[in-house]
């Protein structure tokens, strides 16, 4: 996805340059470099890149695996990570920072847009379906506005409304439920009809 904005977190200054320049040549744009994870978050705050590429390995209290679970539980924020390390012990605190790539070092740079290009699909569709869930649970919660008591009249049948209103009872659950109606005759309403019918 060119164009899309990404930032870098890597304490070394001469790789984190050399991802520039790759990021830059893909038609990315390069949001900020930064090399600890105290000033990473304090950046990406500010700059809210589509993506962090994130080095496992930094100088001081953060390391990148800690810096990328604040980055993903505050932001939201997709991460890959970049490592020359592969322990296992690693692999999995990085896993469960549920990051979208795992890049090992040394690697090129086709590779590098590639899984950028992914994780950003990736993401995309996963924001896509929080959305779908977020208006599907609206909708349930509308419906279930029908639930509880519902003032009716007893001798005309209407309903009043939250606001006072009173509204017939197709109008009501029309506005409240994805229903609508058709109309016809009971038999009871049809046999007490044609006794009216047959008596006039």
């Amino acid at each position: 996805m060119s164009g899309a904005t990404i930032f870098i977190v890597e304490d070394d200054r001469i790789i984190a340059e050399d991802i520039r320049a790759s990021l830059e040549d893909s038609g990315y744009r390069v949001a900020g470099i930064a090399a600890s994870g105290e000033e990473a978050l304090l950046q990406v705050k500010r700059q809210r890149p589509d993506l962090v590429l994130m080095d496992v390995i930094l100088a001081g209290p953060l390391d990148g695996i800690e810096t990328a679970r604040r980055m993903v539980a505050e932001l939201s924020l997709p991460v890959v990570y970049l490592t020359s390390h592969t322990d296992r012990s690693i692999l999995q605190r990085a896993r469960e920072t549920e990051p979208f790539g795992y890049l090992v070092k040394p690697f090129d740079d086709h590779g590098l847009a590639i899984t950028i290009d992914m994780a950003l699909y990736k993401h995309k569709m996963e924001e896509e379906r929080r959305r779908l869930t977020r208006e599907l649970q609206e909708a349930l919660a509308k419906i279930k506005k029908l639930e509880g008591l519902i003032p009716i009249c007893a001798w005309c049948k209407k309903i009043r409304d939250d606001q006072g209103f009173w509204a017939g009872v197709e109008e009501y659950i029309g506005r409240h439920s994805g229903a609508t109606f058709t109309h016809g005759m009971c038999p009871d309403c049809f046999e007490d009809l044609m006794e009216k019918r047959n008596k006039s």
